[in-house]
C-alpha cells in the first residue's frame, strides 16, 4: 500500500513540476512577445511622427522656390552625410524684398526674433531645394546667427531664437544644435539677419 501511494505521489509531483515548467515558458514567452511588440510599436510610432512636411502644414508654413545667390556664392553645398547653408537674410514671405534695420533701435527683440524666424524659413526652403526631402535630416548640427545691431546691443541670443525654436518645432529633437549668436554693426543690405547653417542626413 506504501508502494503504490508513493508512485501516485511521485506522478502527482512530476505533472506539477510539468504544468509549472508550461506555466513558466508560457509566461515568458508573452513577456518576450510583448517586449517585441512593444518595441515595435514604439519604432513605428516614433518613423511615424518624424514627418516635418507634415509639420510645416500644421504650422501654416509654404516653403518656396529659393531665389538666386546675390554674389558669387551657392547656397547649399552637400559633402558626404553634411549639407553647409551660406548665410541667409529674412526674406519676406510676399516675397517682397528683406526685412531690414538694426534690431534695438530700428526694430524691436521681437521684430529681430520674427527676423530670425524668416532665415529659418529661407534656410529650410533652401535645404529642401538642395536634398529634396525633409525627412532625410537627420540632425540640424550647428546654426551660427549674426544679428545687425548698435553697439552694447546683448540680446542676440534671444533674437535669434526665432530660427532656433522653428527647426525645433519642425525635427523635433533633431532640431536641437549647437549655435552661436553674435552683434554686427552692419550686415549686407542692411539686412536685419543673417543666419548660416550645418545639417547632417541619413
Amino acid at each position: 500500500m506504501d508502494s503504490g501511494r508513493n508512485d501516485r505521489v511521485q506522478k502527482l509531483t512530476k505533472l506539477a513540476l510539468v504544468g509549472l515548467f508550461g506555466a513558466t515558458l508560457v509566461f515568458l514567452g508573452g513577456g518576450l512577445l510583448g517586449n517585441a511588440f512593444a518595441a515595435a510599436t514604439a519604432k513605428e510610432a516614433a518613423g511615424q511622427a518624424f514627418d516635418p512636411e507634415a509639420r510645416l502644414a500644421e504650422l501654416g508654413i509654404e516653403l518656396y522656390e529659393p531665389p538666386p545667390p546675390v554674389a558669387n556664392y551657392v547656397k547649399a553645398v552637400q559633402t558626404g552625410d553634411l549639407v553647409f547653408l551660406a548665410g541667409h537674410g529674412p526674406t519676406k514671405l510676399d516675397g517682397s524684398g528683406y526685412l531690414t534695420g538694426q534690431v534695438g533701435t530700428d526694430l524691436t527683440i521681437e521684430e529681430g526674433y520674427e527676423a530670425a524666424r524668416l532665415v529659418g524659413i529661407a534656410l529650410l526652403s533652401s535645404l529642401k531645394a538642395e536634398i529634396g526631402d525633409l525627412s532625410r535630416v537627420k540632425r540640424v548640427v550647428r546654426v551660427f546667427g549674426m544679428v545687425n545691431a548698435p553697439a552694447g546691443f546683448t540680446q542676440q541670443p534671444e533674437v535669434i531664437n526665432g530660427a532656433s525654436d522653428l527647426f525645433v518645432q519642425i525635427f523635433g529633437e533633431r532640431g536641437k544644435h549647437a549655435r552661436a549668436a553674435v552683434g554686427m554693426g552692419s550686415l549686407p543690405r542692411n539686412i536685419a539677419v543673417e543666419i548660416e547653417m550645418v545639417v547632417e542626413l541619413e
